[in-house]
């Protein structure tokens, strides 16, 4: 079959003639079909992406919404550990420091800091960069709180091994023979100085007692100080470790010196008057990290609870010192 010939209609003429395409004519259309097909193809393409999936498209949209779940359980089970960590926490500083009568860790050592550091710079070209940041950086955080809890842990055990050593070494009975509670003269507190009759406060206990009554370490501990001490006379000092130390003043006589070892009950002195005194009696310090206690809390192996109400209620009733 030949080519079909085209006509026009000539008004001028009337009549019909035949269209003559030039090759400008001819390729002219072909870019018009061309470029038609090319944008119907482009069109359909779009059409095509944003309402079907490709089996990758589909693939990869599936898992990114299950990696999105996975993460979303991840910080549900970070908040339960969290809560965990800060039980353990709280019963450590609160209870099990407390008895061992160690110092709480510092909250910025239990949890660290990641913020400033470049860590999790991998994650900036993700979707979820925030989500997968957070759950990394909380990740993080829970493993510093653990770790500092297990280092924890292992102080804690150290302490109770040495738990009967020090038990051997911390103040735990009174420091003349007083079971009678008659020879309390003063106790720890403000009380109004003898000599100067202003309020003061007193940093130990007084107990009367002759001239030349037995003194005797409350604890296990090295003497550090065995001399003249302004204010207190003839004064021994022990170390007994575990932050602990003692202090007996006025004494009339001292049986040990710098350097000796000494055990709970062993006499180290005699009851004098020397010194800032206005009679025989003892006056006799706890220091725990160097800050004066109440002895009062220190004689639990000597006292019966009986005995210990009645030397409290007898040491708070006098007003006034003996030093």
């Amino acid at each position: 079959m030949g080519k079909r010939v085209k006509y026009h209609f000539n008004p001028e003429s009337l009549s019909f003639e035949r269209i003559q395409k030039t090759a400008i004519d001819w390729m002219k259309q072909l870019l018009l079909h061309a470029f038609s097909g090319i944008s119907m193809g482009v069109l359909f393409f779009f059409i095509y992406m944003n309402i079907f999936e490709t089996p990758d498209a589909k693939k990869y949209r599936v898992e990114n919404e299950r990696l999105q779940s996975q993460y979303k359980v991840l910080q549900l089970q970070a908040k339960h550990v969290q809560s965990v960590m800060t039980d353990l926490q709280q019963r450590d500083d609160n209870l099990y420091r407390a008895i061992l009568q160690a110092d709480p860790i510092p909250p910025e050592l239990r949890e660290g800091s990641f913020g400033n550091t470049n860590r999790y710079q991998e994650f900036n070209d993700l979707d979820n960069k925030e989500l997968v940041t957070q759950t990394s950086q909380e990740i993080d955080r829970l493993s510093k709180m653990a770790y500092t809890q297990s280092k924890s842990y292992d102080v804690l055990l150290d302490l109770v091994k040495k738990q009967e050593l020090r038990l051997l070494c911390i103040p735990a009975i009174m420091p003349v023979l007083n079971r009678d509670m008659k020879t309390v003269a003063s106790g720890y507190g403000r009380r109004i100085d003898p000599i100067y009759h202003v309020a003061t406060f007193h940093a130990g206990m007084d107990f009367s007692a002759r001239i030349g009554t037995d003194i005797y370490a409350t604890g296990e501990g090295n003497v550090v100080y065995a001399s003249w001490k302004q204010g207190y006379g003839n004064c021994i000092i022990i170390n007994h470790g575990f932050n602990f130390q003692t202090l007996y003043g006025h004494l009339s006589a001292m049986a040990v010196h710098v350097g000796s070892k000494v055990k709970r009950g062993e006499v180290i002195g005699a009851v004098g008057n020397t010194g800032k005194s206005t009679g025989p009696h003892l006056h006799y310090e706890v220091h725990f990290k160097g800050a004066p206690q109440n002895p009062a809390h220190y004689y639990f192996m000597d006292l019966s609870p009986a005995q210990y109400d009645q030397m409290v209620q007898i040491s708070s009733n006098y007003g006034q010192t003996m030093d």
